[in-house]
């Protein structure tokens, strides 16, 4: 059995000439979310030293660094010609294309201003954010498979799905295999290793390792883009960028084990 994707309007809600795009509504309902979990877990015992107030600024350093990286990254690492003859069109989030590997830099550097602002050691804001940003991957990815972007490869399976406007092939709805996996396991795993008072940098090592492997593997089905294909080794951009993250979360990990500093 073939599946059409149902081509969905891209604004979500119009208003008149405005229009609230599909792709900003998942990224704030990613923010919202953020802010309501990091309250809660502010108020837990395992994470004092947190405040509830606290999280609304690191959710404004995140958003920033979400947004700047994302789409910096997506410029750079994916399409740097285009771009560079389309200048202005760097702009244009709501079309979509942003990347996760430059939205991550983009926080990274982003928690440095709230460390200095909060006094806090930079690891153990890590440890504190990386159960939250699962959320923000899922609906991103709910974002990507509404718009229509990001297809798979060409499939004989019985799930296949047809993106009319790329063509009448079934393809590998690979959006919700990311939704799934870098979203709602992902997610699952950091909050519940979480729960419990960890060493530093182990929470932030093991979604480094959960990201980066179920990135690497979701690739396997998703189309490449069609100005870089497939790179060396047989392996696209998406899984060369994630392959250093599987690498530095592992070694994050195990030293943060072998140390035991909490």
């Amino acid at each position: 059995m073939t599946f059409t994707h149902p081509s969905f309007d891209p604004i979500a809600i119009h208003l008149g000439n405005f229009g609230i795009h599909w792709y900003g509504l998942m990224y704030l309902i990613g923010f919202m979310a953020f802010l309501w979990l990091g309250k809660w877990r502010a108020s837990k015992q395992v994470w004092r030293g947190w405040e509830p107030e606290m999280v609304d600024d690191a959710m404004f350093f995140g958003a920033l660094g979400v947004i700047l990286g994302g789409r910096l990254g997506y410029v750079v690492f994916y399409q740097a010609a285009y771009f560079i003859q389309n200048p202005l069109e760097i702009f244009a989030v709501w079309q979509g294309g942003m990347s996760f590997h430059g939205g991550f830099l983009g926080v990274l550097l982003a928690m440095v201003f709230f460390g200095r602002k909060y006094q806090k050691s930079w690891m153990s804001i890590m440890d504190f954010v990386a159960p939250l940003v699962p959320i923000g991957l899922g609906a991103g990815r709910m974002g990507n498979f509404i718009n229509g972007e990001l297809w798979g490869r060409t499939t004989n399976a019985d799930w296949g799905m047809v993106f009319p406007k790329v063509d009448t092939l079934a393809r590998h709805p690979s959006q919700l295999y990311e939704f799934a996996l870098e979203g709602v396991l992902l997610f699952a795993i950091l909050w519940l290793y979480s729960n419990k008072k960890r060493p530093v940098g182990a929470v932030s090592g093991l979604f480094l390792i959960g990201y980066g492997s179920f990135r690497f593997l979701a690739e396997f089905t998703r189309e490449p883009d069609a100005n870089l294909g497939i790179l060396s080794l047989g392996m696209s951009m998406g899984q060369w960028l994630s392959l250093p993250m599987i690498v530095i979360g592992l070694a994050m990990f195990t030293i943060a084990h072998q140390s035991r500093t909490v």
